[in-house]
């Protein structure tokens, strides 16, 4: 077991922990890849050795600095790979650490009796096609023939997805680091069903973020929606015990900006991508990504009197806000 796949238990408004976190991984090992917003890859080849520990000595000790240091508590799936160092994650608690026992067939039997859809990479139209053909399991999909995997999802995925369900993991950790971002988080008190509320949280974070943009003069590349969901039973969902299950959409803009309305607009149209219907939602997290000096910047110049006058209210608005607070000027929707 060489690879750690961590997830910090990051309470809301306090993302920002994330980079400092990454920093501590680096004290173990500089092979570290960031998965925002709550969690990183790990590889301990070199640390098992430096440090004469196992990967899950080294686990355990990660996640008592992070306690100590920052208050945080995480889990932690350990395995050869990052593939199934990410699915020991899944059965891993808070606090806890699962790994995936050592030796191919003790691999085979952790994997044979999972939903194919557990498998990293697999969508729902793929388990959709797996499971009409009886293919509900990955025991079942390594045990199928590569030739018929191949005719049912392509020649590539076929061969990846044959690998993957024999425990063959050819992925490798990648060390990056959280690019410059601002984030603007909106728990609900009450896991949320309505629409309007989810629109309304997210023109709150977008207004954040611009206003945030701003007084720092940058401008952000990327927008990042998370979207936090209520716990479901373990039967219908696979999720491990208390941890939020999440989905992460990103939109590159079609020019840098802090405009607060273009950032609220690119919000809108991930979250309509979605198709949430009557999701039970627990947090939405806007990320601003990839920023750069607004001097550097440039934007397409517009016949629309509209879009001046909307740009000339939020440069006086902004003026507002810093004279009086960040509520003194609000959309009429947020007023309430």
């Amino acid at each position: 077991m060489t690879i750690l796949c961590v997830r910090f238990q990051l309470p809301p408004m306090y993302e920002a922990a994330l980079p400092g976190l990454l920093g501590l991984l680096a004290e173990f090992t500089p092979v570290v890849e960031a998965l925002p917003p709550d969690g990183a890859l790990a590889d301990l080849r070199g640390a098992e050795r430096y440090f004469g520990r196992g990967a899950a000595d080294l686990a355990a000790m990660i996640r008592v600095r992070a306690l100590a240091l920052y208050g945080i508590d995480c889990a932690i799936g350990a395995g050869p790979g990052p593939l199934l160092a990410r699915m020991a994650l899944k059965d891993a608690r808070p606090g806890a650490i699962r790994a995936v026992p050592e030796g191919p067939d003790a691999v085979a039997e952790f994997l044979a009796d999972r939903p194919v859809g557990a498998l990293p990479g697999v969508g729902t139209a793929t388990a959709r096609t797996l499971r009409e053909y009886g293919l509900d399991t990955l025991g079942r999909v390594a045990a199928a023939p590569l030739s018929t995997l191949q005719r049912l999802v392509g020649a590539k995925a076929g061969r990846e997805l044959h690998e993957k369900a024999n425990g063959i993991d050819r992925g490798r950790v990648v060390p990056n680091a959280v690019s410059s971002s601002l984030v603007a988080e909106r728990p609900f008190p009450l896991d949320e069903l309505d629409p309007d509320r989810h629109r309304r949280a997210l023109l709150s974070a977008a207004g954040e973020l611009g206003a945030r943009l701003r007084a720092l003069e940058k401008v952000c590349r990327t927008l990042t929606l998370t979207v936090r969901y209520a716990d479901l039973p373990r039967s219908r969902t696979g999720s491990n015990g208390g941890t939020p299950i999440a989905t992460t959409r990103s939109r590159t803009l079609k020019e840098p900006t802090a405009h607060s309305p273009a950032l609220t607009r690119t919000a809108y149209g991930m979250y309509e991508a979605l198709g949430l219907q009557r999701a039970r939602v627990r947090v939405l997290v806007l990320r601003a990504e990839g920023l750069t000096p607004a001097e550097q910047a440039s934007y397409q110049l517009t016949f629309d009197p509209v879009d001046d006058k909307v740009r000339r209210i939020e440069e006086v608005a902004d003026r507002a806000r810093a004279k009086f607070g960040p509520r003194a000027v609000l959309p009429g929707t947020l007023a309430s």
